[in-house]
């Protein structure tokens, strides 16, 4: 089996898919599927995690960048 770069949903997704085709086909048993199946649910997390960190700190930078040229001002 050649390794699988999973940075992201779209990746986890077909690698489940294909995990599922496998596992119908009986290509791998139900021990290996779960095992799978419960890590790319840990790395599903971790990707939204990750993508929503990096949101917010697009818009803390953008906040700051505001507020140096006065467009806001924080509440005294």
């Amino acid at each position: 089996m050649s390794k699988k770069r999973l940075q992201t949903l779209g990746d986890v997704r077909r690698y489940l898919a294909g995990l599922l085709n496998r596992f119908e086909a009986k290509e791998i048993d139900e021990v290996h599927l779960k095992a799978a199946a419960y890590v790319a649910n840990i790395l599903t997390g971790t990707i939204k995690d990750s993508e929503l960190e990096e949101r917010i700190q697009r818009l803390e930078e953008q906040l700051k960048n505001e507020g140096n040229n006065g467009k806001y001002r924080a509440a005294s």
